[in-house]
C-alpha cells in the first residue's frame, strides 16, 4: 500500500467550489482498480490549501492506471483548474504507524 500525497493550492474565494466539485470528482477515483481510500483535509491556517491523500495498492495503479484512464481527464476537468499553482504530488510508502493497520485504517 501507498499514499499519494499533494498539496492543493485552491484559488482564494473558490474553496466553496472546489469542495462541491471534489464531492462529484472523487467518485471517479474511487472506481479505480487499486484505489484503497482516500482524505482531502483543509488547512486551518492556510483556508485556500487542502491537503489530498490517496491509499493505493501500488504506484502504477495511480500512475499508469487512473491518470491513463478516460475518468483522470474528467478529474482534471472538473478540478485542475482550481489550483495556482499546480500542486505537486509524491508517493510514500510507510515506514513506521501507530494506531493505523498496514492499510491505514484506524485500528
Amino acid at each position: 500500500m501507498i499514499v499519494e500525497h499533494a498539496i492543493l493550492p485552491v484559488r482564494q474565494g473558490q474553496e466553496a467550489e472546489f469542495e462541491a466539485a471534489f464531492a462529484e470528482a472523487r467518485k471517479l477515483i474511487e472506481c479505480q482498480p487499486g484505489f484503497a481510500n482516500l482524505q482531502l483535509a483543509r488547512s486551518i491556517e492556510s483556508p485556500a490549501q487542502y491537503l489530498l491523500l490517496v491509499r493505493w495498492e501500488s504506484v502504477a495503479a495511480h500512475t499508469e492506471g487512473f491518470r491513463r484512464s478516460p475518468e483522470y481527464q474528467r478529474w482534471k476537468q472538473a478540478l485542475h483548474h482550481f489550483y495556482e499553482p499546480f500542486p505537486v504530488v509524491e508517493h510514500f510508502t510507510t515506514v513506521f504507524a501507530s494506531g493505523f493497520d498496514a492499510a491505514g485504517h484506524a485500528e
